[in-house]
């Protein structure tokens, strides 16, 4: 039976650079991660060594999922399975490939509720990592994956940090007195400086009150 596996990678050890990208006639910009996905050939944090060929065939088949024009979408934290949450979505797979031993690629960060408090954590300077999600087999005697299948990879903050940034920030919005409002307004404010300079106060600001 495969196994439901997940691992973490932090901003450094991603190699994560974040490019924001003028698209089509506005002036709106859409910034993209791109970075490692998940490494091979060596033993990770949790004792598991993803063979280099098992890398290459999931990222094929990941790939092509996506010229077929089918979605590869991603949430903010891990769930507890490998279903895709909608109301949790903040980003797009666009395409993965492979440098040496490792699965590199390149997401999309969506105009989500939760796409849009990354953004503006990223462009805040927070420093967020990359966590593969997918299923496989793990041999007891010496921690390989085999049939390693990746469903798709989320964003989730540094390993230090055990109250992910995002998970946070959106359930004390949630709680807060008009909350909900502040997230409506994160969908609104995508153009207008002004706006997103008070949205990045106020979550600055949340973080704050959060300890987080």
């Amino acid at each position: 039976m495969a196994l439901y596996l997940k691992e973490h990678l932090s901003f450094d050890h991603a190699e994560i650079m974040v490019e924001s990208v003028k698209e089509g006639d506005t002036d709106l910009k859409t910034l993209f991660m791109k970075g490692i996905f998940i490494q091979g050939g060596v033993k990770n944090a949790n004792e598991r060594v993803y063979p280099i060929n098992e890398i290459e065939s999931a990222v094929d088949t990941l790939n092509t999922q996506i010229q077929e024009g089918n979605s590869v979408l991603g949430e903010v934290d891990h769930p507890d399975d490998l279903k895709i949450n909608l109301d949790r979505v903040s980003h797009m797979i666009t395409k993965m490939w492979m440098d040496g031993p490792n699965g590199y690629g390149k997401l999309k960060i969506l105009p989500t509720p939760m796409g849009q408090l990354v953004q503006t954590m990223l462009e805040s300077g927070v420093k967020l990592g990359v966590s593969s999600r997918g299923s496989g087999n793990v041999n007891d005697m010496d921690g390989r994956v085999s049939d390693f299948e990746i469903i798709t990879v989320d964003i989730v903050a540094q390993p230090s940090a055990p109250n992910a940034y995002p998970k946070a920030i959106y359930e004390g919005l949630m709680n807060m007195k008009h909350g909900h409002k502040v997230l409506e307004v994160a969908r609104e404010a995508r153009g207008n400086k002004k706006v997103e300079r008070y949205l990045k106060d106020e979550i600055n600001r949340l973080i704050k009150d959060l300890k987080i």
